[in-house]
């Protein structure tokens, strides 16, 4: 074959998973993310689920210095085929995610940011999203919002209804090509922009990012009911898993 024939090679996607959050609303004493939940931490779910996407080359785990050990012992259990490095994590979840892109592998290209108490992602998702960021797109998976939306004044009374066509629940994975991304931290850090989630910093910059439409059990822990959920719905795919 000539070498003017030959096939690009595709863009070598990375992952991060922003496990440094605390367990407040879920009442927890420590992190969330080490909670049971059908009998294993919600971790090991996560990690097992992003394992399962072969486009995926390279993983990172941000997290506090505390749960260190417990993180490691849950990425031993998981027995990975590629790499999975600890990252030590920041106050926020965006310094987080800025620690995190510091921490790629050189020449990495595509990233996506995925958090950790979303441990019912799906394979088929995350594939898509990284088929949208080697085509150089930003992305992020979202879901319709089903609710009539109330603007709520200070004093607890309604100051409006949004209109609900328009409006969509922002999940993770979020990619994006990774120069931009860094692109837009720098730019935060220097203007004192403080956003939950990276999609907003492109929002601000004005750069372009794509929904991709998520399963309805692409849910994030939150409460002790979410990990009720959670575990109906690992219940029933285990349930589902043809017998060998």
């Amino acid at each position: 074959m000539d070498r003017l024939d030959r096939p690009e090679p595709e863009l070598l996607v990375h992952l991060l998973i922003a496990a440094a959050g605390s367990g407040r609303r879920m009442g927890a004493a420590g992190n969330k993310l080490l909670l049971a939940v059908a009998g294993r931490p919600v971790l090991a779910w996560t990690l097992d689920a992003v394992l399962g996407c072969g486009a995926i080359s390279w993983i990172g785990i941000v997290g506090q210095p505390v749960d260190a050990e417990a993180i490691a012992a849950i990425v031993a259990a998981a027995r990975p085929d590629r790499p999975v490095q600890w990252i030590v994590g920041g106050e926020t979840r965006q310094d987080s995610v800025r620690r995190g892109l510091a921490a790629l592998p050189s020449g990495a290209e595509g990233v996506l940011i995925h958090d950790g108490a979303r441990c019912l992602v799906s394979a088929e998702l995350l594939e898509r999203c990284v088929a949208a960021v080697r085509a150089g797109e930003a992305v992020i998976a979202a879901t319709p919002v089903t609710d009539t939306i109330k603007v709520v004044a200070e004093r607890g009374t309604i100051s409006g209804t949004s209109d609900r066509s328009l409006l969509w629940a922002a999940q993770t994975p979020q990619g994006f090509p990774v120069e931009r991304l860094r692109q837009a931290h720098a730019q935060a850090e220097a203007q004192g922009w403080s956003v939950t989630d990276d999609a907003a910093l492109f929002e601000r910059l004005g750069w372009p990012v794509r929904v991709l439409s998520a399963p309805p059990a692409n849910i994030k822990l939150t409460t002790p009911f979410d990990l009720t959920i959670a575990a109906a719905v690992l219940a029933n795919q285990s349930q589902q898993l043809p017998v060998v």
